[in-house]
């Protein structure tokens, strides 16, 4: 072969070769509910992450390298959350996972990529639990159960001048923790509960809790939990002529707790905190624009996981995508998001909380309340 044909050839391989590198995939993982009861948020998630991967993949991607995103789905369950951390880290090598939801899933999935080496940002676990431990790798672009409880205890007692309230959860990390959080702050206003009581996850007939509730007189119901309990509670409450004031928190932040609680006349007027609307960021007016021209809603977590997936990106793209690095950047930096400029403490959480009450109407929509 002459020197000729051995330098184009050299030269030939070296192109192939960055332009492999340029195609290059980096691989993170959106974990969350993606079937079972509580799907709906799990889809949140994945339309958020999958347009802010679609977007900067768009715009070359991160340092070149394509956005790769894994469907991973723990349907809420501890168990099958670390099954799920275990596959992402070891099978799929993902170096960053946006998720989980739930609390109870986030919290023993982020011991596993905590060891890895992997980088964790919740778009929407709130369970203090989650950072208070101090892992170097674990972030959240939401709130915490005390901010949120907090918010909720203050309108109990401050706007609604409630004197007799039940406070009910439904035993998980995430329901039971707020539930808790929203007690004691409310305790420390000066209101003691008349009720407290745990139900069951998956339960539909809360027509004898419905009972004790009205045995106690309760003028305001909150519960801590998801929409999937939340929406038949609140109907047989409203069946059985009971017209305390129902205010649940960010776990019923879906279109489908007018589904489950079978009417819209059933969801009017119940209260529940949740960040200040995303969908009214003016960094994120373009994307929220696009979503619904394309027939998509971005309720709930949608934007919160697309911030999340602008975090990761932002993190890779300014430490060579080394995931460990990219933690110790996160704490030292600003990230600007379609929800604004986003910065974390040393424990992962935002620095700045944006709870306000929300309340639902008789179409079946929510609004903030500026109260």
């Amino acid at each position: 072969m002459s020197n000729t044909v051995v330098r184009k050839t050299l030269v030939s391989l070296a192109v192939a070769g960055a332009a492999f590198a340029a195609q290059a995939d980096v691989v993170i993982g959106v974990a969350g509910p993606h079937t079972g009861a509580y799907a709906a948020f799990g889809d949140q998630l994945w339309r958020g992450a999958e347009k802010a991967a679609m977007d900067i993949n768009a715009k070359g991607g991160i340092n070149g390298e394509m956005i790769k995103l894994i469907k991973a789905d723990d349907a809420c369950e501890p168990k099958q959350a670390v099954a799920v951390a275990n596959r992402l880290v070891d099978s799929d090598e993902a170096v960053a996972v946006v998720g989980h939801f739930c609390s109870s899933s986030s919290i023993p999935a982020s011991t596993i990529y905590e060891e890895a080496g992997v980088l964790m940002v919740t778009p929407g676990s709130t369970n203090p639990t989650l950072t208070d431990r101090g892992l170097p790798n674990v972030f959240r672009v939401c709130g915490r159960d005390d901010q949120q409880g907090d918010v909720a205890a203050s309108y109990i007692v401050d706007e609604l001048k409630a004197k007799r309230v039940a406070v009910l959860h439904d035993k998980d990390t995430y329901g039971k923790g707020l539930a808790d959080a929203t007690k004691a702050a409310m305790n420390a206003y000066g209101v003691k509960e008349v009720l407290y009581e745990g139900l069951t996850r998956g339960e539909k007939d809360f027509n004898a809790l419905v009972t004790k509730i009205r045995s106690v007189d309760a003028d305001v119901v909150y519960f801590g939990g998801l929409h999937s309990e939340a929406g038949p509670l609140v109907r047989q409450m409203r069946e059985q002529g009971l017209t305390a004031k129902f205010i649940s928190g960010d776990g019923i932040v879906s279109d489908e707790f007018v589904s489950v609680a079978g009417s819209p006349k059933y969801v009017d007027g119940v209260l529940m905190t949740f960040g200040a609307d995303p969908t009214t960021y003016a960094a994120g007016k373009a994307v929220v624009e696009e979503f619904r021209a394309s027939g998509v809603e971005p309720e709930g977590y949608v934007m919160y996981s697309y911030t999340a997936m602008q975090v990761v990106a932002a993190a890779l793209g300014a430490t060579d995508m080394d995931p460990v690095k990219a933690a110790d950047w996160l704490h030292e930096n600003s990230i600007d998001t379609v929800m604004g400029s986003k910065k974390f403490d040393d424990k992962g959480d935002l620095t700045v909380s944006d709870y306000v009450m929300y309340e639902w109407d008789k179409n079946g929509k929510y609004s903030m309340l500026y109260n």
